[in-house]
């Protein structure tokens, strides 16, 4: 997901009222201009000679147009367009925070290597439109009121604790750790499920299975459907499902001020009331909650917590759960201590083409 929470407001004020009908009415104008040209055209291509070529082509770039040119930010800038303008918000509370969402795709002609399967390079656009579709559709509510923190001062300028904290509000990825398990062939379909894995005072975690399409289902939906009844396999047959895994960590930032993600969680209504808090420490280079992160202490708030089972400990036990894994991933950082700058000398330079 790129970084552009902080237009969330600007964007929004004037593509609802003026940019949405003004673009709606061009588009009915030219259609009604060129509604006869367009037929005529539409014929010719559809069975003018050469027509099955065309045809065949046409196929072929609609099949495979998530490897064409431009295609990834299209397919970027539509999940933000869709979860944070187009649909409603989500009312859930910390029951779902680490609930995945799930986005089905296929393999693309163009994503295939010479080993005639998917090449490893490619799983990582695939990663980046999941990731966003997670990040804006579950921290909806918080990317609205940490884009707008002149009003809602969610959180304050360290340095004058009176203001609240300026510059634009987003996300960047820091780093993305894939593993490989199953090759996947030509144009076989297949699912990326993502969710939160854990967080720590600066990251987030997420953590993405790649699973053959259609093999394993949730129980429920959160938005009310039924999956009937869920997978019953054993969790060991689910590995066998599985093509390939990966661990991505999220920063979130308010201009150059890195911001807690409990901060950002709370602000989006996951995180039970704990009573010591959410956010212990602070240093520089962190924004400052205008309130202690305590998560959600309204009553009726608490009491369905109580009633879905999760409290504070739950959540900070399932946190902690997934930090087993994401300590080991972010230890990796430390390597770049080990660049030494060919100070023993280099085997050559080569060209990458």
């Amino acid at each position: 997901m790129v970084s552009s929470a902080a237009y969330a407001k600007p964007i929004s004020s004037i593509a609802k009222p003026v940019l949405l009908p003004l673009s709606i009415a061009a588009l009915a104008y030219a259609a009604y201009q060129g509604r006869a040209n367009g037929i005529g055209l539409a014929r010719q291509f559809f069975t003018g000679p050469g027509n099955k070529s065309r045809i065949f082509a046409l196929f072929m770039v609609v099949y495979n147009w998530k490897s064409l040119p431009l295609a990834w930010t299209v397919r970027i800038f539509n999940t933000m367009i869709q979860h944070l303008f187009v649909r409603p918000f989500h009312a859930h509370g910390p029951e779902v925070l680490f609930h995945p969402v799930i986005s089905t795709t296929h393999v693309s002609l163009l994503e295939v290597d010479y080993n005639i399967h998917k090449s490893n390079s490619t799983y990582f656009a695939d990663l980046d439109v999941s990731r966003s579709h997670l990040a804006s559709h579950l921290f909806a509510r918080g990317i609205r009121a940490l884009g707008n923190n002149e009003q809602t001062r969610l959180v304050l300028d360290p340095s004058d604790p009176s203001r609240p904290a300026k510059g634009r509000f987003g996300v960047s990825l820091g780093a993305v750790h894939c593993s490989f398990k199953r090759e996947l062939k030509p144009y076989q379909q297949y699912e990326l499920w993502t969710r939160v894995l854990s967080w720590d005072r600066k990251w987030l975690y997420l953590v993405t299975h790649f699973v053959e399409a259609g093999t394993v289902k949730p129980k429920s939906w959160d938005d009310g459907g039924s999956s009937h009844g869920g997978t019953s396999d054993e969790p060991q047959e689910w590995e066998k499902k599985i093509f390939a895994t990966a661990v991505s960590k999220y920063v979130w930032k308010m201009g150059r001020l890195t911001v807690h993600p409990a901060v950002v969680i709370e602000a989006s209504g996951l995180l039970p009331a704990r009573p010591d808090g959410w956010v212990s420490t602070q240093s520089s280079g962190m924004v400052t909650p205008a309130e202690p992160v305590t998560g959600n202490t309204d009553e009726e708030a608490k009491e369905h917590d109580a009633q879905a089972g999760w409290d504070w400990r739950r959540v900070e036990n399932e946190r902690l759960r997934g930090y087993e894994f994401a300590q080991h991933f972010a230890a990796v950082d430390n390597l770049a201590g080990q660049f030494d700058a060919g100070e023993n000398g280099a085997l050559g330079r080569f060209s990458l083409g």
